[in-house]
């Protein structure tokens, strides 16, 4: 299992990445990214506290650990200039919080999101076949989601994803302990959603191949 959205009490979630890690290390996890919600006002808090507990982890523990962001409710015109400033901060992996129909993003957040620089566009929700053709080109993965609410639109995202090819990722987005799901528990909702074998088999492939490219 790998999973490249998870948050830590840096933002809030309820542990400290540490045990989050070791949690999902005991879960079977062979990677794992450190995700915490981030705008204009704590990033430079959190990136750096991140990057340097991720490496001393990664140092002690049989896991990648990967330092990231989750951008969220970020105006959409301010989306691209904050990518990049994350980015030279060390983030590995830049999520940014998508339209998910159970809290309200800013309408706008899905393609400004698409047209800059991001790994994951998060539960994206209602995402449109133009926003969906987007991210195919640009090779933006978007999320198939364990979490509850976010996960009510996994069936509308894998129909957008199959009709421009646009790459998936699963993700757990996890806030506690309760949240993190073993591999075949994420296969089981991956296919709930309406997936193929196959088209899970490739998503967990898109999951190894965003772990190099983040490693890299």
């Amino acid at each position: 299992m790998i999973d490249l959205h998870t948050h830590s009490i840096f933002s809030d979630g309820e542990l400290i990445p540490s045990e989050l890690v070791r949690r999902a290390k005991i879960m079977g996890y062979r990677a794992i990214a450190i995700t915490d919600h981030g705008d204009h006002s704590n990033v430079d808090f959190i990136i750096p506290r991140v990057v340097k507990v991720c490496h001393k982890i990664a140092e002690a523990c049989e896991i990648r650990v990967i330092p990231g962001i989750e951008l969220t409710h970020v105006p959409p015109a301010l989306i691209s200039e904050l990518v990049r400033e994350v980015r030279l901060m060390g983030a590995g992996i830049v999520v940014v919080h998508g339209e998910t129909i159970v809290e309200p993003v800013v309408p706008g957040t899905n393609l400004a999101a698409l047209q800059s620089p991001i790994d994951i566009l998060a539960h994206p929700g209602l995402i449109t076949e133009e926003e969906a053709s987007i991210a195919s080109r640009k090779a933006i993965f978007l999320e198939i989601s364990t979490r509850r609410g976010h996960s009510l639109t996994n069936g509308h995202v894998l129909k957008m994803a199959r009709q421009s090819h646009a790459p998936l990722v699963l993700n757990t987005d996890s806030h506690a302990p309760q949240d993190l799901v073993p591999a075949e528990m994420a296969r089981k909702i991956a296919l709930g959603a309406g997936m193929t074998e196959g088209e899970i088999k490739a998503m967990f492939k898109n999951s190894e191949c965003l772990v190099k490219r983040a490693s890299g």
